[in-house]
């Protein structure tokens, strides 16, 4: 009797993971991180690319045959693949302008300049007023004048004030004309100005006692300047040059040396200042025109300024 013969039966089993448990996700996911890292690394490079450069970016993508051969501003250039990589001195937005930086050091360097061209010119002057007084202590002509010289420093540089005494006035009574001594003194004055750089500035004071006759002719004002210039060709003559002198003004009672008593003999003064570099360039922009804005100018900051 034949056997029976059961056929053989081979058993596949498909195991399919669930969703939750698989790693199908996790590549998807890396994915998303890396888009989402380039994107911020392309916004990043963006902002900080000058408007320059962004330019250059477009015209090269839009027309790149154009720009490569024509050249092009920015990243198109065509003396390069990437300009604006190195130092630009042009940039204006995005990130820190290097001339900027340059500029502020230049600013400081400037000031510390003129800080220091200051103080040199102060120690010079200083040094200036130390020889005068050592001329005044040792010239016997100046010595007996010793009370009548004021010697300060002032922010205008060094001051030599030549004041009236009681006694022994610097000028004839109501009149321009020097006294001898008074002439002596300005002699040596001038010749120990000449040896300096500085220009000079003379102005000549009454004290507040009206001129004789004078309340329209003649005047404390007319007395003043007439005093100054006298003294003026005095330094002249004793050897200062006279391009040296500046301004020549007469003050008359306006600027007392002692406001207690304005009929004080001592108001009566010729005062000499050997200028420093600021007072210079004061003195020579005096007058100076500046400009005025137009109405129409003036309406529309009005106007920006009524809005805010």
């Amino acid at each position: 009797m034949a056997q029976d013969i059961k056929p053989i039966i081979v058993k596949r089993i498909k195991k399919t993971a669930a969703g939750h448990h698989g790693g199908a996700w996790k590549i998807a996911y890396a994915d998303f991180v890396t888009a989402m890292m380039a994107f911020f690394l392309l916004m990043w490079l963006l902002g900080s690319t000058t408007k320059g450069d962004l330019q250059g970016i477009a015209d090269y993508f839009k027309t790149p045959l154009k720009v490569a051969m024509a050249g092009g501003s920015g990243a198109g250039a065509s003396n390069s693949i990437l300009d604006g990589g190195g130092k630009d001195l042009t940039r204006k937005d995005g990130q820190v302008k290097n001339s900027d930086t340059k500029d502020q050091e230049k600013k400081i360097n400037i000031k510390s300049a003129k800080a220091e061209l200051a103080r040199l010119e102060m120690d010079a002057l200083k040094l200036l007023k130390a020889r005068i007084q050592e001329a005044i202590d040792s010239n016997e002509n100046l010595k007996k004048y010793k009370n009548q010289l004021l010697l300060d420093l002032t922010s205008d540089g060094l001051r030599i004030q030549i004041v009236d005494d009681q006694n022994r006035p610097m000028f004839a009574v109501s009149k321009a004309e020097l006294q001898p001594y008074a002439k002596d003194i300005l002699h040596e004055i001038g010749h120990m100005l000449n040896g300096v750089p500085n220009k000079i500035s003379l102005s000549g004071h009454t004290d507040a006692l009206p001129y004789p006759n004078g309340e329209k002719s003649y005047s404390n004002w007319e007395l003043s300047s007439d005093r100054a210039n006298a003294s003026r060709r005095e330094l002249v003559l004793g050897g200062m040059d006279e391009t040296k002198i500046m301004r020549v003004v007469g003050l008359s009672s306006a600027i007392l040396f002692d406001k207690q008593d304005p009929f004080n003999p001592i108001n009566r003064r010729i005062s000499i200042i050997v200028m420093n570099k600021k007072a210079e360039d004061d003195a020579s922009k005096d007058g100076a025109s500046v400009d005025v804005p137009s109405e129409d100018e003036v309406d529309k900051v009005t106007d920006a300024l009524d809005k805010k």
